[in-house]
């Protein structure tokens, strides 16, 4: 496959069980091919975007001192501020060209829940920042939970199997801001190929050339979204739960052509994560003769526990 297919979220959502099935069968079939689609008719208005945009950008202008400010010792870089070059992929001994910052799940109905997350970074220089990146993050979990619905089926399981795992569970949204290139990378590019941990990502912001995908072949290929449409992945604990059926693809943030070194770009990624206790031993369906099972038994946390440590964030 030599391109990203494209999937409209409203024939799922749309009440008519033939566009509904539809979906579930495109989604399927490029999720089990090349583990990416271009995803049009998702819950984020125009306004809401804008605004988001608007609001990182104020942020990452900030001094650094100020931004230094909201950086969290001691919780692998779980919430607020992430500084350039401090993540690596695995791997990979070079920093990415990158610095971002991380919103986490808004716990409103589980005293116990809520201890096991850190809270929440307010950024007091900014306004509207905190609600901004609060009703996006909202709204993105939303837009995952039909996602996760439509896979769900494709698997031959209730199409809620996955409601109750991803309620409250520990997803973050990660603006990421890929400042101006001001010399020769030494071996560095804005993010290097990496598999995500997750159960499927959500990107905004995948609109300019630089995001890669490796397809079966090998070949990188450009994976460049229309205006309206979100970049949506599968992760390798998604993956792992189905035995590989559902393809955890290997992709990068290339470095843009030296005449556009002066140019910051900004994505943000939703890192839908179910709640720690969800068990990723494979499903029985995905299991046969020609498919005998490849993963050991392990929980949500303890393999993302396991992925923090090997990318840096977690000692």
């Amino acid at each position: 496959m030599n391109s990203i297919p494209s999937v409209n979220l409203k024939d799922f959502t749309s009440g008519d069980p033939v566009r509904k099935q539809q979906f579930v069968d495109q989604i399927g079939k490029a999720y089990e091919e090349i583990g990416f689609v271009a995803l049009k008719g998702h819950l984020l208005d125009e306004t809401l975007v804008d605004n988001l945009y608007e609001e990182i950008k104020n942020f990452f202008t900030l001094p650094l001192e100020t931004k230094h400010k909201y950086e969290i010792p001691g919780i692998g870089g779980q919430r607020g501020y992430v500084s350039f070059g401090k993540e690596s992929a695995k791997g990979k001994k070079e920093g990415d060209l990158k610095e971002f910052w991380h919103f986490g799940q808004y716990v409103e109905d589980d005293a116990e829940r809520a201890k096991e997350y850190p809270e929440n970074v307010s950024v007091n220089e900014l306004a509207n920042f905190n609600d901004v990146g609060k009703k996006a993050y909202q709204t993105l979990e939303e837009t995952a939970k039909y996602v996760l619905r439509a896979l769900a089926l494709h698997l031959d399981l209730e199409e809620t199997y996955f409601d109750n795992y991803i309620h409250n569970g520990n997803s973050i949204l990660r603006p990421i801001h890929y400042p101006p290139i001001t010399q020769e990378p030494d071996n560095a590019v804005r993010a290097a190929a990496h598999g995500d941990i997750n159960l499927i990502t959500l990107l905004m912001g995948a609109q300019g050339r630089g995001l890669q995908v490796q397809n079966n072949a090998g070949e990188w290929i450009d994976a460049i979204a229309e205006a309206d449409e979100l970049m949506i992945n599968v992760g390798d604990m998604l993956s792992r739960h189905t035995n590989n059926k559902l393809k955890s693809t290997i992709h990068r943030v290339i470095n843009p052509p030296k005449e556009l070194w002066g140019t910051s770009r900004y994505s943000i990624p939703f890192f839908m994560h179910p709640i720690s206790e969800m068990k990723l031993d494979v499903l029985d369906s995905c299991i046969d003769e020609e498919n005998p099972k490849q993963f050991d038994d392990i929980t949500a946390g303890q393999f993302l526990d396991e992925r923090l440590r090997e990318l840096g964030l977690k000692k």
